[in-house]
């Protein structure tokens, strides 16, 4: 890989292009039904696929790694798995919209482990949920809103899901979720955020994406080989002194399982060993991760150098 590739963050890529194709695509899909969005899907997917060697390259990485680690491809993965990878990220893009917008048939969902989670939100307990960029977790979020049970603030890192996310509530404006954007958790918005889970409100953050400006990662093992992780999901855990739980979501069985899982009842860092515990926590997300795409390879959408990325794009 080059200097220039591997110094290249994962916010700067251009995710949004593929958001607004997506949009037009959605109202294919609400004039003339699912076939025909996909007839134009998979020529909008083939020519973004085509016209991008970063993501080629990422993609077929990951699949290389999880099929050598997990066997779960049953195959040595080529050009036609990576064209799959790109293609079922399309499809779940299409399944966000459908689950915000009230149109996705949730009697085709399945969870797995939301009761501990579930009645701690019941209960007025709120607490930590890390996620990951597998699935539709959209689905979880609609979910959670129509039974009345969660009340999530989701911390996001730039401008790309936030418009992303400003499209979702275009098609439901009572979407029940608070989006909060930071570059870093300052003291202020700790104390915000502590509030929140006080009120019995659940924080919500990506484990596996690292804020645009942080300055510390621990590695750990992830699919065979050491990948670079944020250790603020865990630094904000033990700040807030909640449990932390894993949302999952991947393609199962004709749908989505949603799969919820306790990391940890609480987060602990000792001072003299600060570093080894958060490592500890962050082996235990990435192996709960793993487990979770052994059951459903072409679920992972980090569609970059996942294990060489950089965290930090100040300028000097």
């Amino acid at each position: 890989m080059s200097t220039a590739q591997a110094s290249r963050h994962w916010a700067q890529m251009g995710e949004h292009t593929f958001v607004f194709g997506i949009w037009l695509l959605f109202w294919v899909y609400r004039l003339l039904g699912r076939w025909p969005f996909r007839i134009c899907l998979y020529a909008v997917v083939f020519v973004h696929w085509a016209c991008r060697p970063a993501l080629r390259r990422a993609s077929l990485q990951y699949l290389q790694r999880v099929q050598t680690a997990t066997g779960a491809l049953g195959h040595v993965p080529d050009w036609r798995d990576s064209l799959r990878h790109i293609a079922l990220f399309a499809e779940t893009l299409l399944d966000k919209l459908l689950a915000v917008s009230g149109r996705y048939r949730f009697e085709r969902v399945r969870t797995e482990g939301r009761e501990a989670v579930y009645e701690a939100g019941q209960a007025g307990q709120g607490g930590l949920i890390v996620t990951a960029h597998i699935g539709c977790l959209e689905l979880c979020r609609a979910m959670a809103e129509a039974r009345g049970v969660l009340r999530l603030n989701v911390l996001v890192h730039t401008r790309h899901a936030l418009r992303f996310n400003q499209m979702l509530r275009r098609l439901n404006p009572t979407h029940d979720v608070d989006l909060i954007e930071v570059t870093e958790i300052s003291p202020t918005t700790a104390v915000v955020l502590a509030d929140k889970v006080a009120a019995g409100e659940f924080v919500v953050l990506a484990g596996d994406r690292i804020p645009v400006f942080a300055s510390q990662t621990v590695t750990t093992e992830f699919l065979g080989h050491p990948a670079p992780f944020p250790v603020g999901p865990y630094v904000l855990a033990s700040l807030l002194k909640c449990p932390v739980y894993l949302l999952g979501c991947i393609h199962e069985a004709g749908g989505y399982t949603v799969h919820f899982e306790q990391l940890a009842e609480s987060v602990k860092l000792p001072r003299s060993q600060r570093e080894a515990a958060i490592q500890q926590y962050a082996a235990r997300y990435a192996a709960a991760v793993t487990g979770l795409l052994r059951r459903s390879p072409y679920d992972w959408f980090n569609f970059f150098a996942f294990w060489d990325q950089v965290h930090d794009v100040r300028q000097p």
